[in-house]
């Protein structure tokens, strides 16, 4: 029993492991989505400042390519993040799905056990041997 007990102890640990990544990315991901929406911004208004918004234009902001090189890295790391997450997803539900199936065949073991006998039924079966 104390055996089991372990199993089940870890496999919870491990789905709660793997749940916590899974929020850890998501929480990355909205921290660079907002980074990079700050920095839209800026370039936003970088642009309206100067008045030039073509980024070939030799007058073009360095402040502005600077933010728009530094927004273009954030979205790219979080697709990169998108894609981690959508592993750990998997990875998370499949792990779920091991708990539960391993939870069921424990209580399924648990349920074919015969029951300790009562004295009276001992009784019984010894009287009538």
């Amino acid at each position: 029993m104390k055996a089991r007990e372990t199993v089940m102890r870890l496999k919870r640990r491990d789905v709660e492991e793997k749940s916590r990544k899974v929020e850890e990315l998501e929480r990355i991901i909205r921290e660079f989505d907002t980074m990079a929406a700050d920095l839209e911004r800026q370039i936003q208004l970088e642009e309206d400042r100067t008045g030039i918004r073509d980024h070939g234009h030799f007058s073009y902001s360095t402040f502005a390519k600077a933010a728009a090189q530094r927004r273009d890295n954030l979205r790219t790391s979080t697709n990169g993040l998108r894609e981690q997450l959508a592993a750990a997803v998997r990875e998370r539900d499949d792990t779920v799905e091991n708990l539960a199936r391993s939870a069921a065949q424990a209580e399924a073991r648990v349920d074919q056990r015969p029951g300790p006998r009562r004295r009276s039924d001992r009784l019984l079966s010894n009287a009538l041997r």
